[in-house]
């Protein structure tokens, strides 16, 4: 496909949103909403007997305290995505890891917005007083048992961490 237009209508702190104007291969064209926000890292943090997790309101869709792998947005100029991943282990749930590993790369919600995310696996964690939470965050620290991996699946609804916890579940099976 080839956009042949592209028109943004709003611009946020988070997000924009434009309107494309598309032609397909058969000579169609299409208008699409499209939300562009930027890309971001997902945190698989683990050790032998644990996964960390956070709970944290989600207002868009209504949760006052989603179960997540810790996460957050590539918004530093210049900075990595493993960077990126690091910064945030370190202000959202206060660890390092001294074994990183790149898992996935994909899109959230490639129907209607360009988010795309990595997802890193992070083990041999250990404590760090570098990092600092986000002003107004609200996160809530979730030392997860391993041996009750299916429980924190069963209460999770977050596509980001249900990737995640399932690849974990499986390699530990």
């Amino acid at each position: 496909m080839k956009r042949l237009r592209s028109d943004k209508v709003y611009d946020g702190r988070y997000s924009s949103v434009r309107i494309d104007e598309l032609r397909y291969e058969d000579g169609e064209t299409a208008e699409r909403e499209i939300v562009s926000h930027p890309p971001a890292v997902g945190i698989l943090a683990h050790d032998a007997e644990h996964v960390w997790l956070v709970r944290q309101p989600r207002e868009a869709v209504g949760e006052d305290a989603l179960l997540e792998i810790p996460a957050g947005k590539l918004d530093v100029e210049g900075e990595a995505p493993l960077e990126c991943a690091q910064r945030e282990l370190a202000e959202e749930i206060g660890k390092s890891a001294g074994e990183w590993r790149e898992l996935k790369h994909f899109y959230l919600t490639p129907g209607w917005a360009d988010e795309h995310m990595w997802l890193f696996e992070a083990t041999e964690l250990a404590d760090t007083a570098e990092g600092e939470a986000d002003p107004g965050e609200r996160i809530e620290i979730v030392r997860w048992p391993l041996a009750e991996l299916d429980a924190a699946i069963e209460q999770c609804s977050d596509a980001k961490s249900l990737i995640a916890l399932l690849y974990l579940r499986n390699r530990l099976r």
